[in-house]
């Protein structure tokens, strides 16, 4: 399989942990690089943020426009049909991605998923069905997408390497995009299958704040110190 062009920064030389981002619909992978710096992480264990380009593909609700998208949107409707297609395509590059990650070194539970709207769906679709054990799912102002497949691809799949995987999820109270219930909802549907869901909600519509950027920074240093306490 064919790897994401990708951008890279470390934090310091030979980074113990990676963080896989993922962009939303229409961005780049250069959304969330300016994010690094803002994180203000420690020089110590050290980080590798990984931010790939999706593939460029015709959008239909914006009239088949061609544009960097995990997947297609069919419709506004959000109980609508969902492209599945796209979804596992995305979720088998995300897993490239991560194996990339295992073979330059990073040990098992040693790599965060994440991604922001459609980025953030497939962190959660990849991360919770990965046969590699993750550090951590971050997504933000997201949802749990192919919810008709998750009892049994996920919750009731006796090998799951995830199944006490860390999840972090924030979603604005006033997203015009993705609805805050969907977010809400989707991590409720988690806890209630045992997730570990750290919860962040803010003033603000599809975007990313200040306050959540501090979460996040907290939230990496405790997936960090967990990491670490288990070497």
């Amino acid at each position: 399989m064919t790897i994401p062009e990708t951008i890279e920064i470390e934090t310091r030389a030979d980074p113990a942990l990676s963080v896989i981002w993922l962009h939303g619909l229409g961005a780049d992978a250069h959304d969330f690089e300016p994010v690094v710096p803002e994180l203000r992480l420690p020089a110590e264990p050290g980080w590798r943020f990984v931010f790939p380009h999706a593939p460029k593909r015709a959008v239909t609700i914006n009239d088949g426009m061609v544009m960097r998208a995990w997947y297609d949107i069919l419709s506004f409707d959000r109980g609508g049909p969902a492209d599945e297609a796209g979804i596992r395509a995305s979720g088998r590059l995300l897993d490239a991605l991560i194996a990339r990650e295992r073979s330059r070194g990073m040990g098992e539970g040693r790599v965060v998923v994440a991604g922001f709207s459609q980025g953030g769906a497939i962190a959660l679709h990849a991360g919770l069905r990965s046969g590699e054990r993750l550090a951590g799912i971050m997504a933000l102002s997201t949802y749990l997408p192919l919810q008709q497949t998750f009892e049994t691809e996920v919750v009731g799949n006796p090998d799951a390497a995830n199944a006490d995987v860390p999840v972090f999820m924030a979603h604005g109270r006033f997203d015009p995009v993705l609805p805050y219930e969907m977010g809400k909802e989707s991590a409720a549907r988690l806890r209630e299958a045992g997730y570990r869901v750290e919860w962040h909600e803010y003033p603000m519509a599809h975007s990313v704040c200040a306050e959540e950027i501090g979460a996040i920074r907290s939230w990496l240093l405790s997936v960090a110190a967990g990491v670490e306490s288990e070497a």
